[in-house]
């Protein structure tokens, strides 16, 4: 992949962190990526399929051993994991991840595997070099869970799927020039407020989604 469309896939993200999705099935070790996920390790959508194997190459080798023991553990116990690690691009350049997996559910609730998100700090640590993970790592937990709770609202509102919902903000992200989070915050902050009218006044909604920016606080920071 070209720098030029490496960097194009990064700024349809709308926000920095980058913030790609993955599932993994436990039985046959299958992993799934989303194209924002790829589009971090420098691939276009559709051109690699992940793997045990091929995100282990792009690994940093002193990192290789403790990733792996993390997602042992994660199988074997069935359990949410949280690992801090660099990975190398497909530009042979570094970037430090955070990678945050919850529990995957079949039908029946039975834990079948690990779904969650894959979010590139380097940025972040590059602006703030006094700042370590650990400093940032609550911070990027808030993060997701306030983005988590505007993809339930606008999937509720609008019968749309969890990737769906999160392109729906990362347009609103792209068309604002007003980070993910910033928008997620206002936009639960605007439905609480709004009550139990949410379902009897959709056109409310559009008109909350599409002017999301005039709420905004003067001076929060906007995306690269």
């Amino acid at each position: 992949m070209g720098q030029c469309a490496q960097d194009t896939a990064r700024k349809m993200l709308g926000g920095c962190p980058d913030i790609g999705s993955f599932r993994f099935w436990f039985a046959d070790q299958r992993w799934e990526w989303s194209d924002d996920a790829a589009a971090i390790y420098g691939y276009a959508p559709g051109e690699a399929e992940p793997s045990a194997e091929l995100l282990q190459r792009h690994l940093h080798p002193d990192d290789r051993e403790r990733v792996a023991q993390a997602l042992a553990d994660a199988v074997e116990t069935a359990s949410p994991f949280c690992t801090r690690h660099r990975i190398i691009d497909t530009q042979n350049e570094m970037h430090d991840v955070i990678v945050i997996g919850d529990q995957l559910f079949d039908e029946d609730g039975a834990v079948v595997g690990s779904a969650g998100y894959l979010i590139d700090v380097t940025e972040t640590l590059e602006d703030n070099r006094q700042e370590t993970l650990d400093d940032l790592l609550p911070d990027v937990i808030d993060a997701r869970a306030v983005i988590e709770q505007a993809k339930g609202v606008i999937m509720f509102v609008y019968g749309v799927n969890a990737d769906q919902a999160f392109r729906v903000l990362r347009w609103r992200s792209q068309e604002t020039n007003i980070k993910i989070r910033t928008l997620a915050e206002q936009l639960v902050a605007d439905v609480v407020a709004m009550g139990g009218a949410l379902v009897q006044q959709r056109t409310r909604f559009d008109h909350l989604l599409l002017t999301l920016q005039r709420r905004v606080t003067p001076g929060q920071p906007v995306a690269d």
